[in-house]
């Protein structure tokens, strides 16, 4: 996959919550939203991955869920709009034209999509709750018109800071909350817990360890860390996970990232070979469903 250079500052965001503390309603946490229940659907029902590069980079989320589907015998249709380093509102508005055709395709069971994930950019997601759940109403309210009973997963953004930073759990909480409150006002809207999972994995949670010859195993960048192939390997069993309520049997090969370099792309590979820990992680991502 042909790489871009993001130019990206998390300044005004780092400055937003030092000035800002807040801690996470313990209610809202342990309570959680309700799971969202799917559409009876007439033949493969479909899903519909919005959002940036949190969801393709170096790996792809769609890819990666498309083949665990595909190796447990799920027959499901997956569908994206991801556009990179922009907000759910300018995905929209650099694919209109292809958003609003798919918007108004329709099906006979009356959802032409049974799952969709809305993925809000990280500063929006951290430092602005009203334009959050603006960005996710707009998007939910075209959608609507030809899936009125679709499953939303909010995607819970990751700490945009590396671990070893000390403000790592602040952002990590400030996201936390943020996507709790968001979603709430969704009908029939969950999370995709990616932050959560990102966390607990980062934190050695089921005996993974996250580094290697001194190198992140989960994420790389300087401006923004997207997902390698552990981590784009834990963001797929995770979506799996909560769909499903089940670990997916994972296939000998999957198409994962064959380095971060910009000549670099995705190719069928050996998991066993690629993932450093490749039961840690589904373990970790089921723990979070």
């Amino acid at each position: 996959m042909k790489k871009y250079v993001l130019i990206f500052s998390f300044i005004i965001a780092a400055l937003f919550i030092s000035c800002n503390k807040s801690t996470v309603n313990d209610g809202i946490i342990s309570d959680g939203i309700s799971k969202p229940k799917p559409p009876k659907a007439i033949g493969p029902p479909r899903i519909l991955f919005i959002g940036n590069s949190q969801i393709e980079y170096f790996v792809s989320a769609p890819t990666l869920f498309q083949e665990l589907c595909n190796s447990n015998n799920k027959h499901i249709n997956v569908q994206q709009l991801v556009t990179m380093g922009v907000s759910l509102d300018k995905v929209y508005y650099t694919n209109k034209t292809e958003a609003n055709q798919i918007f108004s395709n329709i099906d006979k069971d009356g959802n032409y999509y049974d799952f969709v994930v809305l993925q809000e950019s990280t500063p929006i997601a951290l430092t602005d709750l009203e334009k959050y759940r603006s960005n996710l109403k707009l998007i939910v309210e075209k959608i609507h018109k030809n899936s009125p009973d679709v499953a939303i997963y909010v995607y819970q953004n990751m700490s945009p800071l590396a671990y070893t930073n000390s403000e790592y759990n602040d952002y990590h909480k400030e996201l936390q909350k943020n996507a709790i409150l968001a979603a709430a006002f969704i009908k029939n809207a969950g999370l995709l817990r990616v932050g959560d999972a990102v966390k607990d994995a980062y934190e050695g949670k089921n005996g993974y360890k996250y580094l290697k010859n001194n190198k992140d195993n989960l994420r790389y960048g300087k401006n923004i860390l997207h997902f390698i192939n552990d981590g784009g390997f834990l963001q797929a069993v995770l979506l799996y996970a909560t769909i499903f309520d089940k670990t997916p049997i994972i296939p000998k090969k999957l198409i994962l990232s064959t380095g971060i370099r910009d000549n670099d792309n995705m190719r069928k590979q050996e998991v066993n070979k690629v993932i450093s820990n490749p039961k840690a992680l589904e373990e970790i991502a089921f723990n979070n469903r």
